[in-house]
């Protein structure tokens, strides 16, 4: 087996809850209005540090869907699904799209800029 490169996101980002790794950015987040069988989730356009388990025919809210789960790269876990393929014409915006589940990311808020603080002014 090979060295698992990760790559670190800049900015806002969700990241895996289990081992912090970088999954999406905030920027990339398409809906927030997504269900899973666990709870809520959200439509990403992008996800990185993932690995894609085997396609499936998977029967869903909206319909009959080919997803592949998505594993963090770096622990393992399922963190979500990409949609391949969507069988219903209203549904094809999806396909190509990385779902990740609510409760199984966690938020990271950047606090990498800087401010300038006038002394004079306080």
């Amino acid at each position: 087996m090979g060295r698992i490169f990760v790559l670190e996101l800049e900015g806002r980002s969700y990241r895996c809850k289990f081992c912090k790794t970088h999954l999406a950015l905030f920027s990339d987040c398409v809906s927030r209005a997504f269900h899973c069988r666990r709870g809520k989730a959200y439509l990403f356009n992008n996800a990185v540090n993932i690995t894609m388990g085997a396609l499936e025919e998977r029967v869903m809210l909206s319909g009959v869907h080919t997803v592949a789960d998505i594993f963090c790269c770096f622990c393992g876990q399922i963190v979500g699904w990409k949609y391949e393929t969507a069988h219903d014409v209203a549904q094809k915006y999806k396909e190509g799209k990385f779902v990740l589940e609510r409760g199984r990311i966690i938020e990271d808020v950047d606090f990498s800029t800087e401010f300038d603080i006038d002394s004079e002014d306080a």
